[in-house]
């Protein structure tokens, strides 16, 4: 078995309370600099062939600190989409607005989850894609969430060079406006689970994890959300620890995981994300 760097407990329950990981590759800087050398001399978006066009890119996340992550999020069956995508903030592009890539499914489970590599060191003014913790467990249509600008809690993700910031399918997120004289790139995959699970496939402790799920889990806040939200987060969150220990029914996915499901993307100008 590789030696992939898996998560503890703790780091489980903070992805299912804030809806996201970052995690730092283990390639050497002149790996990353190259990765984004290349991407600022493209000028077409080769949309899902993007690993046609940069095979390395699986470096990236077969990297033991990546894989691991993914595994631990979503089982040792972990599968690659073929939908993924290469955005591009250039210098001077306005922000996008807030949106959530899933399927607005009505469950709270962690099934499908973006894994977002950035081959550039991001700063404030490179237009950092930005997420708001804990709006996985939100479904808002996206004309209302064109109409917001800076939300209460949000996180910019100024991240360095070879980071892979991983965030559940349905939390909100948006490139913000890039105020540097640079392009900001970042490649958007998309992973999922093969079945649910049957048992934990992180480094899990049975005896202390008891206790720390019963504390983190119902008090720790994402953001500083009302009562009420807090209260119905609180349930939502059991249902997905349960479900990723293995005790809830477990079934094979549909095919509303899969691919065909997911627009094929064309060779289309860079966009932003």
């Amino acid at each position: 078995m590789p030696e992939w760097t898996l998560l503890n407990d703790e780091q489980v329950m903070d992805f299912i309370i804030r809806g996201y990981h970052v995690v730092a590759t283990s390639l050497p800087a002149e790996f990353h600099n190259a990765i984004d050398a290349k991407l600022t001399a493209m000028n077409e978006n080769p949309g899902n062939e993007i690993l046609d066009v940069l095979p390395e890119l699986h470096q990236v996340y077969a990297d033991p600190n990546v894989r691991g992550a993914l595994v631990s999020l979503l089982g040792p069956d972990v599968q690659m989409h073929e939908h993924r995508h290469w955005h591009m903030i250039p210098a001077g592009r306005s922000s996008q607005g807030w949106h959530q890539d899933g399927l607005n499914e009505r469950h709270h489970h962690v099934r499908v989850v973006l894994a977002m590599y950035y081959p550039q060191d991001v700063t404030a003014e490179m237009g950092p894609t930005v997420i708001v913790p804990g709006t996985h467990f939100r479904n808002c249509p996206t004309e209302r969430m064109a109409t917001y600008a800076n939300i209460r809690g949000q996180v910019a993700l100024t991240v360095k060079a070879g980071t892979v910031a991983i965030t559940h399918y349905d939390l909100w997120h948006a490139g913000t406006r890039n105020r540097s004289t640079r392009p900001r790139h970042m490649l958007k995959f998309l992973f999922s689970r093969g079945a649910d699970p049957e048992a934990p496939s992180w480094n899990h402790d049975p005896g202390a994890a008891f206790e720390l799920a019963a504390r983190k889990l119902t008090f720790e806040r994402s953001v500083s959300n009302g009562q009420s939200d807090y209260y119905k987060e609180q349930e939502l969150r059991r249902e997905m620890w349960e479900h990723m220990l293995g005790k809830a029914p477990r079934r094979r996915l549909t095919p509303s995981h899969s691919t065909k499901n997911i627009a094929s993307a064309k060779r289309t100008a860079p966009q932003a994300s």
